[in-house]
């Protein structure tokens, strides 16, 4: 992206790499994700107002080797045999396209793909609801405050992507990505 204009798009992805070197598992995440020949900067978390999600395949197609790319990312990583690790990137999008949403990242141990992307979905969601004003109280279920934001109807989508693995059982470092690439038009 360049100047200040804000991203058009956007894409899910995520990964899984393992070998003996911690950042050669990191980088062969990235190629699962099919995001490591690019120069990536991790920013914060907001979903730029009118952007749209599209597939990977859609916005890989847009990119040339060596394009910085901003990107909300994820990471875990381990070498500690059959530990479970999780990263997960959530997203909330308001109904109003003139607003903008909210991306969440999360990185975890013991975690699910289904554990880490609702823990991830529902901070963004989180995130969102308190600058929109939609009441709610934090210590209901996440399943209840889902609910309570369907209702108010300012909300329009929440989702994530995530990828857990367990540690190589041979002690190889093990590294999780999830990410949400912005891609500028």
């Amino acid at each position: 992206m360049s100047g200040n204009r804000a991203a058009t798009k956007a894409f899910l992805t995520k990964g899984v790499g393992r070998h003996r070197e911690r950042l050669a598992s990191f980088e062969l995440a990235l190629r699962a994700a099919g995001i490591a020949q690019f120069n990536l900067v991790t920013v914060s978390s907001i979903f730029p107002a009118g952007c749209k999600i599209v597939p990977r395949r859609e916005g890989l197609k847009e990119l040339v080797a060596g394009q910085i790319l901003h990107v909300v990312m994820a990471r875990a990583e381990s070498n500690e045999p059959h530990r479970h690790l999780a990263a997960s990137v959530g997203v909330a999008i308001p109904r109003d396209k003139s607003m903008y949403g909210y991306l969440s990242e999360h990185h975890g141990f013991g975690e699910t793909d289904e554990q880490a992307g609702e823990y991830a979905e529902d901070l963004a969601a989180q995130m969102l609801a308190t600058i929109i004003n939609v009441d709610f109280d934090p210590d209901t279920s996440y399943d209840q405050r889902r609910d309570i934001w369907r209702l108010s109807d300012q909300i329009v989508k929440t989702r994530n992507i995530s990828q857990s693995a367990r540690g190589d059982k041979e002690g190889l470092w093990t590294s999780v990505v999830a990410a949400c690439v912005l891609v500028d038009a």
